[in-house]
């Protein structure tokens, strides 16, 4: 067989060029996650955040599906960072890479295309001063705070909002800090849910049960009173779906605070004091704005532990 210089031997079979070359990409595909892993096992292990640039910008850090050599994008950099809690890393990636690492919609107006998932991984994981960091860049870009106020460009594939996943898991001082940097409570997952709603449900499936559901319980009514101080209003359905099952509901709730949701009772004067005050002050500066308020320290702090809704009796 005559071999050409800098070619395949001449004569191959298309069969053993096929094998060759399937081999040749599981090694480039076996490189790109070995190249992968260190890259992410440093960022897991809190590299320094030079030493992770030098990493991500090398020109053939790994090879993608179409065999093509790339870098880690600010983005994903941002999203492996949010994970391992590198919050150095963070705050750099944001520092000189704000628009790339949250994709920044060029137009003014956010859609679903270009789904940026920092927000809610960092609600995932718990990482509460990261969501403080992430919070304050979107402040800082009038387009991204359209985004959060809808939905949308940080939602996850079913629809869901950071504010949404934060329900879900009850962490109530994340619920504060996307409320009072101006997540909306109204945006509905792909399902038609609201925060409102899924608290409801979550308050309804803890009721009447004992032992750790009790305490559950507790965690869901105090998440769902302080989403209710950023809710002037209660969306029609909500209060229909309320209405079907009164008695239920009031079992729940109590007498008061179901009276409030559907409308027929109103909630305490310094609940609705609060609303009113909570909604007319800029939601970018809310906690310096509530601090310089005339008024008692204990409702200068979100979240709001004792938000007095109405006095329930059950």
């Amino acid at each position: 067989m005559v071999e050409a210089k800098g070619h395949q031997p001449i004569g191959l079979p298309a069969a053993g060029a096929r094998k060759a070359g399937r081999l040749a990409g599981e090694e480039r595909a076996l490189h790109s996650r070995f190249l992968s892993f260190i890259y992410y096992q440093a960022i897991r292990d809190l590299r320094p955040v030079w030493k992770l640039e030098d990493m991500r910008t090398m020109e053939t850090f790994y090879w993608d599906r179409q065999h093509r050599r790339r870098t880690y994008s600010p983005s994903e950099a941002l999203l492996y960072a949010v994970v391992h809690d590198h919050r150095a890393y963070v705050q750099y990636l944001l520092a000189h890479y704000l628009e790339e690492a949250l994709s920044v919609p060029s137009r003014s107006v956010c859609s679903d295309a270009a789904q940026v998932p920092h927000l809610a991984m960092a609600v995932r994981y718990g990482r509460k001063e990261i969501l403080e960091i992430l919070l304050r860049a979107v402040r800082k870009v009038p387009v991204l705070r359209s985004c959060l106020r809808g939905g949308g460009h940080f939602s996850l594939e079913d629809g869901r909002t950071p504010l949404h996943l934060a329900c879900e898991l009850l962490h109530l001082d994340m619920i504060a800090l996307l409320l009072g940097s101006g997540a909306s409570p109204y945006v509905q997952d792909r399902d038609g849910v609201t925060p409102v709603d899924l608290l409801l449900r979550k308050l309804r499936d803890a009721h009447g049960k004992a032992g750790p559901g009790l305490g559950a319980a507790a965690d869901r009514r105090l998440c769902l009173h302080n989403l209710l101080l950023f809710s002037p209003r209660i969306r029609a359905e909500t209060r229909d779906a309320l209405e079907e099952e009164p008695a239920a509901w009031t079992e729940v709730l109590g007498r008061d605070t179901f009276g409030f949701l559907v409308g027929r009772t109103p909630a305490s004067l310094l609940f609705i004091t609060m609303q009113r005050v909570l909604e007319l002050l800029p939601g970018e500066e809310l906690q310096q704005s509530l601090q310089a308020l005339s008024i008692p320290s204990s409702l200068k702090t979100l979240p709001f532990l004792h938000p007095v809704l109405a006095t329930d009796h059950r």
